[in-house]
């Protein structure tokens, strides 16, 4: 399946898919870190990816000491955000077209959790150097193109995509998104991103000081 793909890609697949493993396309996380609102505050979340149908992940935090819970998701081309605190009070609640594009560019970039769909015909690859290559997506109608970074040891080093947004509460825009992983864990035969810095503006000197806003470590990843 990697044989005629550029050599950084197969490099990637080669070390993220163990012989003999079955293709999944669903993948169930179970996660924790920390979540810029103001200030940075812990969180954990599960988040259950359905490609290319769906994702919904589920969170708890907390501000000003009390919780706050809640979930983003994107299903049949509709993307929701709803969080409250305390259970009850409105925190966020958004929805419509510009938060569902933006909730099909996340999923893109999150296919690194799901490896097996970066292996799927239907997913074009492009060299860009011996160390990066670009794979295009096409997810609930949102084409993306995600570039990689690939170390020797065909481990990922970073991820970046152009994903629509609206950071720092402007218009919705294309910005890069994109992150660093800074560890990686097997799960049933995949390899896998479990510790990475996300945010907005990466490749940029804007990412740490404004575009940085979540840090994530994987603790379970269940496929089917």
């Amino acid at each position: 399946m990697t044989r005629d793909l550029p050599l950084a890609a197969q490099r990637y697949l080669e070390h993220a898919i163990a012989p003999g493993t079955g293709a999944s396309d669903e993948v169930r996380l179970e996660m924790h870190g920390e979540i810029k609102l103001g200030k940075w505050r812990p969180f954990r979340a599960t988040e259950i990816i359905r490609w290319p149908d769906s994702m919904v992940w589920r969170a708890r935090t907390s501000m000003s000491r009390l919780p706050v819970s809640g979930f983003d998701k994107v299903s049949d081309g509709r993307g929701i955000q709803h969080w409250k605190m305390l259970g009850f009070i409105p925190v966020l609640n958004a929805s419509g077209p510009d938060i569902a594009r933006s909730g099909a560019g996340r999923m893109a970039g999150e296919s690194v959790w799901l490896p097996s769909v970066l292996a799927d015909p239907a997913t074009q690859w492009e060299p860009d150097s011996p160390a990066r290559a670009s794979a295009r997506l096409d997810v609930l109608g949102e084409k993306a193109i995600l570039h990689v970074a690939i170390a020797p040891t065909g481990a990922l080093q970073s991820i970046v995509s152009r994903r629509w947004g609206n950071p720092g509460a402007g218009a919705f825009r294309y910005e890069d998104f994109g992150g660093v992983v800074e560890a990686e864990n097997t799960f049933g035969g995949y390899t896998i991103p479990t510790r990475l810095r996300m945010g907005w503006y990466f490749g940029t000197d804007r990412f740490e000081p404004e575009g940085e806003f979540i840090r994530i470590t994987i603790d379970k990843a269940v496929y089917t």
